[in-house]
């Protein structure tokens, strides 16, 4: 063909093809398109991997999370506590309960240790875990006043005075009760915090505390009836918040305070 043509010739060409019939272009070279496409030479198959390069291209085994016991951690994690301090420090670094994640501190305990009286509530509340207290609240100030009336204060140092915490250290979502595995994984740490503090009495203060400790629920039932807890005698009583939505059982809290004082002066 021809390279020297201009575009408009070589379209006037083709149009020129056109009119005589053309309609089908040839090419300047013969094709056979009956001959047989000559075989390719096989390829060399491939060696076998190495150890180490099938070790490398072989995808990671995926990572297996061990499953943790969070009340057998707590139980770990207590039995090295050999004191008070260590055992703030313990609850202070432990993980596993969510509601950490939402407090703004650890509630650990307020009051002398040295008392005989132990008060165990149930969990702080908005005042608590803001203060880093126990019974800040209202709750607590009538918790004050409860125990001045047979003489015991948080602020009295020695047996005479009073040691207060919470079997939750850290404040629920919208005060609400504990559920059953908050509950257990913080029960280590209270038996623990009792037999280090080691009172004389211990006052279980609500349903959750009963609970916690003596396996039973119904404090209304429970109130005023002695019982042990960690080899110590203990009393359930009505928690303050309780008195403060229903003042008529405020004559029950009374009779069972004359029974600790008597307790403790027997």
């Amino acid at each position: 063909m021809d390279q020297g043509l201009t575009y408009e010739a070589a379209l006037a060409a083709l149009a020129w093809q056109v009119e005589l019939g053309v309609d089908e272009t040839i090419s300047e070279s013969p094709l056979d398109r009956y001959a047989l496409e000559e075989p390719s030479a096989p390829k060399p198959a491939a060696a076998p991997p190495t150890r180490a390069e099938a070790k490398a291209e072989a995808p990671p085994a995926p990572i297996v999370q061990p499953q943790v016991d969070p009340v057998q951690a707590a139980r770990d994690t207590v039995a090295a506590a050999s004191d008070l301090g260590a055992l703030r420090g313990a609850l202070e670094a432990f993980e596993l309960c969510d509601l950490k994640k939402g407090a703004r501190h650890t509630v650990f305990s307020d009051g002398h240790p040295a008392a005989r009286i132990m008060v165990i509530g149930e969990a702080p509340g908005r005042e608590e875990d803001e203060a880093g207290r126990p019974f800040v609240g209202k709750a607590g100030r009538l918790l004050d006043r409860m125990f001045a009336a047979i003489g015991r204060a948080r602020q009295t140092d020695g047996p005479d005075g009073l040691y207060i915490t919470n079997i939750l250290p850290w404040r629920p979502p919208q005060n609400r009760d504990p559920d059953a595995e908050e509950i257990a994984m913080m029960v280590p740490f209270v038996k623990r915090h009792v037999e280090l503090a080691d009172p004389d009495v211990i006052v279980l203060a609500g349903n959750i505390a009963c609970h916690a400790l003596m396996g039973r629920r119904g404090v209304s039932r429970l109130r005023g009836r002695w019982t042990e807890v960690e080899g110590r005698p203990a009393l359930p009583m009505f928690h303050p918040a309780y008195l403060l939505r229903t003042p008529d059982a405020k004559r029950e809290a009374w009779s069972d305070l004359l029974s600790l004082q008597a307790r403790l002066r027997g």
